[in-house]
């Protein structure tokens, strides 16, 4: 049985899974008795939820970690002067992103949510050209180097490429707005793509695996070649003689990125069925067969309330995205389909249960990764 619908992620039990009515695949369950009638857009309730944290801090600018480097004391200032557009959400890319998940909302999610008529207000309070005009000085700083790269800089490519795919006026106004700047980060990442001479094999924010991800996916948006083909050869020089990825040793205590799946995410991205399942045998020869789904633990979070530690939760629904996106690129009947399901599923109930306001600390970012892995964002980026 071929795991073939847009939205795979989400089983009606599924969205219980924050109040604790959902049940786990218990070991050895074949494939055939997994959930996969998953519907096809986000729960009304979650979409409500995901929402209202991004609408709480995308304007909110205090507490705020500025992490830049400056020439002289008179570049220094508060967020809002330093990032007209992108101050709030404690930093500069969570908050890309998080105004990334209203525009993932309003595109994808409940045509009538009530939270709707706020989120174009905010998104018009941020998209102006004065503001992007801010950001385009604030990047082209001659003492802004490797500032956002890659994490952030993704992120804002993925942005853009979401208002792309959107065939509506309002998205067509901001993305004439945003153009400037998406521009400048695109140049730069392609004078970087071919002066990197290792992949940055890390949990958190510098990993070049995710970051690959997402501007291969805006680069077949863009239709920008260069791009694409730029990605895909340091993808290729990088990783297709990767064997044995020591996915044990995973996660790391910050870690909101799987380095072993992340890049299997993106090597499915520019392979066949049958190369990719290929190379996957060589990268992750230990994935079962047996259908079970406890062959890879979720992420524990002991304090939340640390910003370092509550990565954690991230990286179940990251690694949730990454499990079905995985399994979805092998070829019909590949016995490995069933235990990377039943993986994704319990990642992705333990990520999207995580997700709350209690703590500054995760309520900032955590709905955003719960919004690409519940709207299927990284299959439909490809």
């Amino acid at each position: 049985m071929k795991i073939s619908n847009i939205a795979i992620i989400l089983s009606s039990a599924f969205f219980l899974a924050s109040c604790g009515a959902t049940e786990n695949p218990p070991p050895s369950t074949p494939l055939s008795n997994i959930s996969l009638e998953y519907p096809t857009a986000i729960a009304p309730d979650l979409a409500d939820r995901f929402s209202a944290l991004a609408l709480t801090c995308v304007h909110q600018e205090f507490p705020n970690k500025i992490s830049r480097t400056t020439d002289t004391a008179e570049e220094i200032g508060t967020p809002k002067e330093l990032f007209p557009a992108f101050y709030g959400c404690f930093d500069w890319h969570s908050s890309v992103h998080g105004h990334w998940l209203l525009v993932r909302l309003l595109r994808v999610g409940p045509q009538d949510a009530a939270w709707r008529e706020e989120a174009i207000a905010k998104l018009n309070q941020s998209f102006t050209a004065e503001n992007i005009a801010g950001e385009v000085a604030n990047y082209n700083r001659p003492a802004a180097g490797s500032w956002e790269r890659p994490y952030g800089l993704a992120w804002y490519l993925q942005l853009t490429a979401e208002l792309r795919e959107w065939d509506n006026e309002q998205a067509k106004q901001w993305l004439e707005i945003l153009e400037p700047l998406e521009i400048d980060i695109a140049d730069g990442l392609k004078a970087w793509l071919p002066k990197l001479a290792y992949p940055i094999r890390l949990g958190t924010h510098n990993q070049s695996a995710f970051a690959f991800g997402l501007m291969l996916d805006w680069a077949r948006v863009v239709g920008d070649t260069e791009m694409e083909q730029l990605i895909i050869s340091r993808s290729k020089s990088f990783h297709l003689n990767d064997k044995n990825c020591p996915l044990a040793y995973e996660p790391s205590g910050e870690d909101f990125l799987s380095p072993c799946l992340m890049e299997a995410d993106l090597m499915r991205r520019m392979m066949s069925a049958d190369e990719f399942s290929k190379w996957l045998t060589e990268f992750m020869p230990t994935i079962p067969t047996d259908g079970s789904g406890d062959w890879l633990a979720p992420g524990i979070v002991k304090d939340a309330s640390d910003g370092k530690l509550v990565h954690l939760d991230g990286v179940n629904s990251s690694r949730a995205w990454n499990l079905y996106n995985i399994a979805r690129a092998l070829p019909e009947g590949d016995a490995r389909e069933a235990s990377l399901v039943a993986a994704a599923k319990i990642h992705a109930e333990t990520g999207v249960a995580a997700v709350s306001d209690e703590h500054y600390s995760g309520s900032h970012w955590l709905a955003s990764f719960a919004t690409y892995l519940m709207t299927d964002r990284g299959w439909n980026g490809e």
